[in-house]
């Protein structure tokens, strides 16, 4: 008998016991189990529970993690290559970093209730133009590394594309110039990796670090000049913080610009996440991966944000995609621009500044004391020549002793990279560990000019006033505040979103994301000194494995399309090794998720579709005849499941049965795998390949478009090609590897945590039934609407998996009301509206997640059914067809306050149209928003205060 009185999966489920029974009343059964039996299809469904812990209480499961934390050694390292600590403001980490306003927003593409983090994106696209004087910036990438390889296949495809050769200097980041290589092997590009100085070939781009990957401070004027007389395209990958010390790429002739933003204020987490930035020239911007955030007007005319050129985006291009980027990393990225508003120009230049100041106290003293610091010219970074590698042995055996990590370069080279942290103590530190007893004055009167003055900064930065105004803490935690109060997040209301599972993030789960111990470890430290997070990601990998199935774990994929990306690529390495390298083919059902052709395109395949049944199933006879048609060439299938339609199909085994019999491999998107936990696993009905979405599934917010991670399970024959690391050993065999994928070994290691806590506090018993209660709540969801809105698909007993689309089609005959006017509808009723147009146009795909009460979710339903109603008026010529209640929507306080109103309905019902508004109101911050007037004077930095 237990004897614990707390049970965390009762507060992650949303409905009680009372609800649960209620709810399944309604749709005509007695228990979860026999809902579940009638949806799961019998040949697919576990036989025997999970082998996984037995749920522990939070108390109990963050006594657990802190013991495994105190297993990680927190020292001061120098390493750099790209990862530098950094000093978080203690009123950012607190206002955004931990606050849930910030962290379970969802995308933002409701456009006019995301107004605050798209200003805080706006402001990391301004300050990312500024420090790089480039013309224009995304929002945020994955990480430094991927943002190269984005930027080489954006660079080969303004090319005529005759010329596959592409260059990287080998100053370059070694886990950039890997993560490079791995994108252009499989897109047939040929990498030349050497000194940029003695190239000779002609190329279609080329890849510099700046400063070197060493801390060399490189002109790189002349050789670009070159390249552009030969047709090349130039890509600098930048240290930002140095940029406002030196010249900044843009005005030494750079095409796109990339790099990290984690010094920025983001701790080092073991990797990540941390937001990458892309920068380019003005010509550049409709061939630029990731996403844009550009001004528009609202239908008032005021000032209002929204994601720019959004038919670039992968889920509408597919096959034609020169991207699979679907996401970004907001929160770092806001964390970042944060810092920037901040600290202003001024503060920025301060530290810049002490931190090369100290560099160059540390190379004059360790010249003193006999060492060769082997460039002149540097910004934070040393490259320190030692006799020989006894002497390299003796110092960094005191360097351990001491806590102290620097990079080892070779026999007898060490890096010591310096950071915002690191103090006169620290200096002298390092040259005790250094020089041993032997005693090294600093010169602190050091005048020395080590960056010459040609490859110096004499161009502003930060101009704009949102980095001058806000730099006492009362200032910034207002307008922190201001900006969160114009976002709609889990913190408001249901965020019912298909196939994003927006779902409880409990705080247990994120407390330890900011501890130290977790937070302040470099990616590439000795294995010994992160104990902790060995122990965390095994058992992690391991439970994962054991949800799915599968052999095998990888958790280095940091996102969900870096997943698809990777699995795609461990299946051809591995046809590869079995020399069936000819094997191209890709075959993805329309019902498959938007991603997957994207993913498909940048893995080198050849992508064709296959055709779908009237009730969203595969269609079987489609399917085998295209898969024995290309047996010789078939590589593999991708297919979601359940499928995004929302249905179990019936025939998921066979399925894969013809894929491996015509020789092909079975990818399998997780993206839905919050219907699976518990009741059946991809590695058991045949898939050899599935990503899961971490923060989707595995609780993981997701943080306003980003973070995320997407690990991948693999079958016991695809183990060996699993991706590894050029830094650090991971542990897995590495003979076969596709190679890496990311920056960091494993992605975004200090988000973690958060899953790790989730599957420990939950259980066996406690995932099953969040999966069971997933359901309940869709099929509740679409009993309740579907005499309103037809629900589209179902499967074979009438019944949707996790997640239900509902028809709203015939509202644009009857009545000419749009998806996206009920979509801006809702946001009157304090909702953001389910997923719009996507799989099928004119339909809403909603997904209530297990965490959502019965009480919400019925208010949800109520604010539809209430809707429709205000359609019918329409439909009845009660209401106008042109000036209504939702073409007018979303009704701000501005507009309802107006001294003029001049609408045919009363302001009452635009405003407060359900009870519960007027208890509370959550007010969109714009009106409806003129997207083709955006994209038509595209403007994508931070407008002159005046305009607002």
């Amino acid at each position: 008998m237990s004897t614990k009185v707390d049970v965390f999966s009762d507060r992650h489920i949303g409905p009680n016991e009372k609800e649960i029974r209620e709810m399944l009343s309604t749709l005509g059964f007695s228990s979860l189990e026999d809902l579940s039996k009638n949806i799961v299809p019998s040949s697919i469904r576990l036989k025997k529970p999970l082998n996984l812990p037995e749920a522990m209480t939070e108390y109990e499961a963050l006594n657990e993690l802190r013991a495994i934390a105190s297993q990680n050694k927190v020292f001061r390292s120098y390493i750099g290559m790209g990862y530098n600590d950094c000093i978080t403001p203690s009123v950012i980490q607190r206002n955004v970093m931990e606050n849930p306003g910030w962290y379970t927003q969802y995308t933002p593409y409701q456009a006019e209730i995301a107004q605050g983090r798209l200003e805080a994106l706006l402001n990391f696209q301004t300050m990312i133009m500024d420090l790089t004087k480039m013309e224009i910036a995304n929002s945020s990438m994955l990480d430094e590394a991927t943002a190269a390889a984005e930027a080489m296949s954006m660079c080969f495809n303004l090319s005529d594309g005759h010329n596959k050769k592409f260059f990287i200097s080998q100053d370059c980041h070694p886990q950039t110039i890997e993560v490079v290589k791995v994108r252009a092997h499989a897109l047939g590009l040929e990498c030349l990796v050497g000194d940029y100085t003695k190239l000779s070939e002609n190329v279609f781009g080329a890849l510099l670090q700046y400063p070197a990957s060493d801390g060399g401070v490189y002109d790189y004027g002349h050789f670009i000049k070159n390249l552009h007389e030969k047709k090349g395209l130039a890509i600098v990958a930048a240290d930002l913080l140095s940029l406002a010390l030196l010249r900044p790429p843009g005005e030494f002739g750079a095409d796109v610009v990339v790099g990290n933003s984690q010094r920025f204020g983001v701790p080092l987490g073991y990797g990540g996440p941390h937001a990458a930035f892309f920068a380019t020239r003005e010509k550049f911007k409709r061939n630029m991966p990731g996403r844009l955030v550009g001004v528009s007007v609202d239908s008032q005319g005021k000032p209002a944000l929204r994601l720019a050129l959004q038919t670039r985006e992968q889920h509408i291009r597919r096959a034609k995609a020169t991207s699979n980027i679907c996401t970004a990393q907001v929160l770092l990225g806001v964390m970042a621009s944060m810092y920037a508003v901040y600290h202003g120009p001024e503060g920025i230049k301060k530290i810049a500044s002490n931190v090369h100041y100290l560099t160059k106290i540390l190379a004059e003293a360790l010249r003193e004391a006999g060492f060769e610091i082997q460039h002149k010219s540097f910004f934070d970074t040393l490259r320190v020549g030692l006799k020989n590698s006894t002497q390299l042995q003796e110092i960094w055996d005191r360097s351990q002793t001491e806590k102290i990590n620097f990079r080892t370069l070779d026999e007898k080279t060490l890096g010591i990279s310096l950071d915002e942290t690191t103090s006169v103590d620290d200096i002298q530190d390092i040259l005790k560990v250094f020089a041993g007893p032997h005693a090294v004055s600093l010169n602190f009167e050091n005048n020395e000019k080590i960056i010459p003055t040609h490859l110096q900064r004499d161009s502003s930065y930060f101009t704009h006033s949102v980095f001058n105004i806000y730099h006492s803490e009362t200032e910034m935690l207002r307008y922190m505040t201001k900006l969160q109060s114009r976002d709609l997040s889990l913190a408001v209301s249901m965020i019912p979103l298909g196939s994003c599972t927006m779902k409880l993030n409990a705080t247990t789960e994120m407390v330890p994301v900011t501890w130290p111990e977790f937070g302040k470890i470099h990616p590439f430290v000795p294995l010994e000194q992160a104990e902790g997070y060995r122990i965390l990601i095994e058992k992690l990998e391991s439970w994962l494995s054991e949800i799915t199935g599968f052999a095998s774990t990888s958790l280095q994929p940091n996102a969900g399309s870096q997943g698809e990306y990777s699995g795609l690529l461990v299946i051809k390495k591995y046809l590869e090794s079995k020399s069936e390298g000819h094997r191209k083919i890709c075959l993805i059902p329309n019902s498959a998720h938007g991603t997957n052709p994207a993913s498909a395109v940048m893995a080198g395949l050849e992508v064709i579709g296959v055709e779908t049944e009237p009730n969203g199933n595969v269609s079987m006879t489609d399917l085998r005849a295209k898969a024995e048609l290309h047996k010789d060439k078939l590589a593999a299938l991708m297919i979601t499941y359940p499928s995004t339609h929302g249905v179990f199909e019936e025939t998921i085994t066979e399925i894969c049965e013809i894929i491996h019999k015509n020789g092909g491999q079975v990818y399998l998107d997780g993206a839905n795998m919050n219907a699976q936990v518990g009741l059946c696993r991809p590695g058991d009905f045949g898939a050899d390949v599935c990503h899961l979405n971490l923060h989707k599934t595995f609780c993981i917010p997701h943080g306003g478009g980003g973070p995320g991670m997407g690990p991948i399970g693999v079958a016991e024959h695809l183990v060996s090609f699993l991706p590894n690391h050029p830094v650090v050993s991971m542990g897995k065999p590495s003979t076969n590897s596709m190679g890496p994928v990311s920056a960091a070994p494993w992605g975004s290691p200090s988000i973690l945590p958060i899953s790790y806590l989730y599957i420990l506090m939950m259980g066996e018993i406690g995932l099953k039934k969040a999966t069971e209660v997933a359901i309940l709540n869709a099929n509740y969801i679409a009993k309740r609407l579907d005499k309103y809105y037809p629900v589209l698909f179902k499967g074979r007993e009438g019944f949707v998996a996790h997640e239900c689309i509902i028809d709203l089609r015939t509202l644009k005959v009857s009545a000419s009301i749009e998806v996206d006017d009920v979509a801006k509808r809702l946001m009157d009723y304090g909702y953001h509206a389910p997923t719009v147009s996507w799989p099928v146009p004119g339909t809403m795909m909603v997904e209530p997640t297990e965490s959502e009460s019965k009480k919400e979710i019925d208010r949800f339903c109520d604010a539809m059914i209430s809707i429709r109603k205000e359609v019918s008026e329409i439909e009845s010529g009660k209401a106008d067809k042109t000036i209504n209640v939702l073409k007018g929507a979303p009704h701000t306080a501005q507009v309802i306050a107006s001294d003029q109103w001049d609408r045919p309905y009363g302001r009452n019902q635009a405003a407060f149209p359900a009870a519960w508004t007027k208890d509370f109101k959550f007010w969109p911050a714009v009106s409806r928003i003129d997207n083709p007037y955006g994209d038509r004077n595209l403007f994508c930095a931070c407008p002159p205060m005046s305009s607002y």
